[in-house]
Order: C-alpha cells, then sequence, then structure tokens
C-alpha cells in the first residue's frame, strides 16, 4: 500500500511536491523560518523535507506566545479541555495513514509500525482527554493536632503555567502526544520542539490537532538544535518535559535551575528468561523486540539473560526467528524493520558491534550494514565491559548471556547507571517478586520485555534512566502545582 501526503495549509512546496517547507507555529500563526535544514530520506536518500532553523527571534515570540496563553488555558473548565483533545485525537486518526506516510519517509520506520504510532498517539490524546476531568486535591485532616483542629484544610491543584516538551526521533507523534496532552489537559501551554531528524510526521500531527480548535499560542512550535539553551533557560517557562539522549538530559537538568523537569533517557533492555518460562514466547518476542523500529527505543531488549539450562534452546531458536523478520524498504507494508534514522547512526551501531567481536564476542547473526540500513544481530560470548553490553547500542542488536544465579544479575542492574525497564519471563512467583523488590529500576514486566509499554502507566527510570514518570494520569498531575489553603 502506498500514500501520499497531501498538501495543507501550513506545507508550502516551495522547490517541488517532495519537498515540503514546514512552518513554525507561533502565537496562532504559521511562520516562515528564515533559514532551511535539509531532511533526507535514510532509506532512498530523497528530499523529505525542509525544516525551518528557528532563531532566538522566533523563540522568543514563541515564549511570549505561550506566557500569555497560559491564562487562556488554566481559564478553560476540564470538560472543555476534554472535548478539545477528544476532537485532536479525531482529526489525527483521520490522517494516520499520511502522516505515516511522512514518518516512514524522513525517518526510515517501517510505515506498518508508522501508521500505527500515529492512531495509538489519537489514542494517547484520549488517554489525557479522560485526566483533563479527574485533576483533584485531597482534604487534610486539620484536627488531627492541637494546632490544626477547628481548621478546614485542602490541598488543590492548578496549571504550571508554560510548558516545554522537547522529543526524540524514534516516535515522534506518539512522543509529542505525551508532552502536548498532559500540558493542555492540566490547563497549560506548550511550546514544542521535536529532532531535528524527523520534523515533517511531527508538524503534520500539530496541523492536525489545530484543527481541533486549539487557543493561538496555546501550542507553539520550534525547530532545529539552537533554540534549545534559550528555550529551557527562559524564566517564563515553568516545566520542561524530554526524551532523548542521556548526555543531552544532563544538559538541560543542569540549565534548568529550579523549574522541574520529567526526563526519559536511555536504558540496555535487560529481560530475563528463567528456566521456569515458555520458551517459545521468550524467544519470539525477545527477538523481535531487538529490532522493532530498528532497535530505535529506549526499552528496546538488548541484553537477554538466560538460565544456562535453556541458554543452548535459546540461542537457536532465536537465531531461526531472526532470520524470519523482513528489513528492507520502510516504505513497503510487507517490510517489518527499516532503516536507522541515518547512515551515521547506523555506523555507530556497526562500531559496536565489531568492538565486541574484536573483543571475543560470536557473531551469529547481522553484523553488516547497507547505508543506514543494519541488519538484524545476534551476539554471544559478550562481557559486561563491552559497550554493546554496558551501553545503549539503539539499534538492532541483541546479546544473549548464560546465568546460572539469578540474584548477583539483579544486583549488577542495580548497581549500573541504568534504570530504565527490564522484563523477566517466569512462572515462579517467588521470582517475579523478588525482581520487583531487588531491581532498581523504573518497571519490571512480569512474562514479557523491556519493551513492554502502555500509554496509561507510569513509564520512566531511575539514576542515568531519567526522572518522573510519564502516563496519563501521571505526567498529567506532574504539569500541575499543589497548593494548599487553610479555612480558620
Amino acid at each position: 500500500m502506498s500514500t501520499s501526503v497531501s498538501p495543507d495549509p501550513a506545507i508550502q512546496f516551495s522547490r517541488s511536491p517532495a519537498s515540503p517547507s514546514i512552518r513554525m507555529l507561533i502565537a496562532g500563526q504559521w511562520r516562515d523560518g528564515e533559514q532551511f535544514d535539509e531532511v533526507r530520506s535514510p532509506s532512498n536518500g530523497s528530499l523529505a523535507a525542509l525544516a525551518p532553523v528557528s532563531s532566538s527571534r522566533d523563540c522568543d515570540d514563541a515564549l511570549a506566545a505561550a506566557f500569555q496563553a497560559r491564562k487562556i488555558m488554566a481559564a478553560m473548565p476540564g470538560y472543555e479541555r476534554a472535548a478539545m483533545l477528544n476532537r485532536a485525537a479525531d482529526k489525527l486518526f483521520a490522517r494516520a495513514p499520511a502522516i505515516g506516510h511522512a514518518m516512514a519517509l524522513e525517518s526510515g520506520k517501517a510505515i506498518r509500525d508508522a501508521v500505527l504510532e500515529v492512531q495509538r498517539a489519537a489514542d494517547t490524546l484520549r488517554l489525557y482527554a479522560q485526566e483533563a476531568i479527574r485533576i483533584q486535591g485531597e482534604h487534610v485532616p486539620m484536627d488531627s493536632s492541637a494546632i490544626g483542629a477547628g481548621k478546614l484544610g485542602m490541598v488543590m491543584r492548578f496549571p504550571v503555567g508554560v510548558v516545554v516538551g522537547i522529543t526524540a526521533f524514534n516516535a515522534p507523534v506518539n512522543l509529542s502526544a505525551h508532552k502536548l496532552g498532559p500540558a493542555l489537559a492540566a490547563g497549560n501551554s506548550v511550546i514544542l520542539k521535536p529532532s531535528p531528524k524527523a520534523p515533517l510526521a511531527f508538524h503534520l500531527f500539530i496541523e492536525a490537532v489545530m484543527e481541533a480548535g486549539i487557543p493561538p499560542g496555546a501550542i507553539n512550535t520550534l525547530y532545529g538544535d539552537a533554540v534549545g539553551p534559550q528555550l529551557v533557560a527562559d524564566p517564563r517557562v515553568d516545566f520542561v518535559s524530554f526524551t532523548g539522549s542521556v548526555r543531552v538530559g544532563k544538559i538541560i537538568r543542569n540549565a534548568v535551575g529550579m523549574k522541574r523537569v520529567a526526563l526519559e533517557l536511555g536504558g540496555v533492555g535487560p529481560t530475563f528468561v528463567h528456566h521456569d518460562s515458555d520458551l517459545a514466547v521468550a524467544v519470539k518476542t525477545c527477538t523481535r523486540n531487538a529490532v522493532a523500529m530498528a532497535g530505535q527505543s529506549c526499552v528496546s531488549v538488548q541484553n537477554v539473560f538466560v538460565h544456562q539450562d535453556r541458554y543452548e534452546a535459546f540461542v537457536e531458536a532465536a537465531c531461526r526467528e531472526m532470520d524470519t523478520i523482513r528489513f528492507g524498504d520502510p516504505l513497503d507494508m510487507a517490510t517489518e524493520v527499516g532503516t536507522l534514522i541515518d547512515e551515521q547512526a547506523a555506523m555507530r551501531v556497526e562500531g559496536m558491534v565489531d568492538r565486541a567481536v574484536g573483543a571475543g564476542a560470536s557473531l551469529l547473526r547481522g553484523g553488516r550494514r547497507q547505508g543506514a540500513r543494519y541488519n538484524g544481530t545476534i551476539l554471544t560470548n559478550v562481557n559486561a565491559r563491552m559497550d554493546a553490553v554496558c551501553d545503549e547500542i539503539f539499534g538492532p542488536a541483541m546479546t544473549i548471556q548464560p546465568y546460572e544465579t539469578i540474584e548477583p544479575l539483579f544486583e549488577a542492574i542495580s548497581a549500573s547507571p541504568y534504570g530504565l525497564q527490564c522484563g523477566i519471563y517466569t512462572n515462579s512467583l517467588d521470582l517475579a517478586l523478588s525482581a520487583i523488590k531487588n531491581i532498581r529500576t523504573g518497571g519490571v514486566i512480569v512474562n514479557g520485555t523491556s519493551r513492554w509499554r502502555s500509554d496509561q502507566m507510569p513509564y520512566g527510570g531511575v539514576k542515568d534512566s531519567g526522572m518522573g514518570r510519564e502516563g496519563a494520569k501521571y505526567s498529567t498531575l506532574d504539569m500541575t502545582e499543589e497548593r494548599f489553603f487553610v479555612l480558620n
């Protein structure tokens, strides 16, 4: 199946029908950039879009617009915010094929996954619409102490004000929905800045959302990395939500001062397969979740630890499963895995795999690169010092490691810099509870991989994997602030 992106009022086909120039959205108006960067398809090198490079003036104008609109959003009743988000979800879902096509073209994501992502993002907005009418405080029993007796204490929640959302290329639409959704649900205005590597699908997402009747200035968009430092440091910003690398997350955390932040960063995807698990299920899910989205997910399965009694059988079955996965043209509906975001990303993965092999690892599958495409890769005989094991590979590669005793691995993961999510396959309730209690991580998925996520769950990490939680209830409350009052 092949679809094409239809022209819309915010896209100017200034060079050719294949090279739309994206416009910024500031104060309810579409604005041209003074400069543009080319966005090329990692699959075929074609020009996918011309993305504006926002200037300092653009950034200041967006901040001024959001600062002014914050009062409009704060005054909007919850039921109206909910209705607005539901309308936005409907508009987005209707344009899923076109937006998915743009995403596949600019990022190399398989189009079947890209369309599903847009549809999922519509569901994400609906989840946030529900939260817009659930924001509540609590009654504090003041008579629990002599000084409080006879008084009435209440905690209420109010919007924080201006939210900045900065997203990554690997899920440009659904990640944006997880920034925009809670900001609007909680009654804030928002400034969004997508990855320069996937701006077109993001822009089409914003264009669809704006058809829902969003007040001018409630949503503003900026492009390019140059304005990032100015944006996050500005005193008019009250909350920064970022998804991306650990390195950039730490830079943001050091730059924001006393602002509140939510940082969703990296991980190394540990998943355990115990001797009592369903091996066939574990093999299929681990292998496919190592290469889905070309491995470009913070929770992609990267390190699989298999009990030594099942190790050889798991390795053999994983190799067979890898051979069934269809890598190819991201615009072909038959393709299951497309390319990485660009050739440099594929070369980085190639380097990590090559270094592991050079240090003694066994390459059982993959290890071959063609431009931005990298084949599904399986490594064994690895050790914890290899960067393909201890650093986030962010590519379609997995290691398989045997273990005899599992508790030392729980301790090693807890002591590592990363702590996003882990998975464990076991039929033992005791072992599952031990994993939950003893692995310091943001989430433990029992009989599932590290990559599993639903959009209502509290998703996020600890340590270098970040802080705060995404998910309908959790990030909506995060984007409010508590205010306590006492009636004497």
